[in-house]
């Protein structure tokens, strides 16, 4: 084989210089997406230790009824999930819960009280918590979350009034305090930033 001329080893060379460049950048990209997925699925655990708390998974049931209580037993007065979440005629959800927690009886109360849909349930029919995975691909699924991508899921746990509800959750008709959820909302809200940031990874499993 003939010997490579001076020219043709620079070709070579730079060729050879911007190949293994382009392999360096691909091995650095791959690294740092597996590194960004972890940041966002820790994020997501912080999250879905507070949608698993009694605050929020009392209504998120997988069931006909909501549940109350932190160990989230069935709701006084067999109140049932009715069509459209908010009970059914002659009791209703607004029947007792007013638009703010009404202390001196230890009813609580938030704007529009109703049952989140069963496409948005985190437990299953026998009230145990649904997987850390199962819960992230429900949350992320346009078809059932009412179609929020991950800003709109980054606001509706900032903003919505029944989110908020859960750290301002009154008290228990023996007027002690509610338990509240396992973070602080400043902390959840930004443990869901971290994770809308990461492109909302969901743990690996079922």
């Amino acid at each position: 084989m003939p010997a490579l001329n001076r020219s043709q080893t620079r070709i070579f060379l730079v060729v050879f210089v911007l190949f293994a460049i382009s392999i360096s950048q691909a091995i650095w990209a791959a690294s740092s997406s597996h590194e960004n997925e972890a940041v966002g699925v820790a994020a997501w655990e912080q999250v879905y230790s507070v949608l698993v708390s009694p605050r929020c998974i009392n209504c998120h049931t997988a069931t006909n009824y909501p549940q109350q209580g932190d160990d989230r037993h069935r709701h006084f007065a067999n109140a049932v999930r009715g069509p459209d979440g908010i009970g059914v005629p002659g009791l209703t959800c607004f029947s007792c819960h007013q638009d703010r927690n009404a202390d001196s009886t230890g009813v609580p109360g938030g704007s529009n009280w109703h049952l989140a849909p069963l496409s948005m349930q985190w437990q299953d029919i026998n009230d145990r918590p649904l997987s850390s995975a199962a819960v992230c691909r429900a949350l992320t699924d346009r078809s059932k979350n009412h179609n929020m991508d991950g800003a709109a899921l980054l606001k509706h746990h900032s903003e919505e009034a029944l989110v908020l509800w859960a750290w301002n959750p009154g008290l228990r008709p023996d007027g002690s305090a509610r338990t509240l959820p396992p973070m602080s909302h400043e902390d959840f809200v930004a443990a869901t930033r971290t994770w809308v940031g990461a492109g909302t990874p969901c743990p690996r499993g079922k």
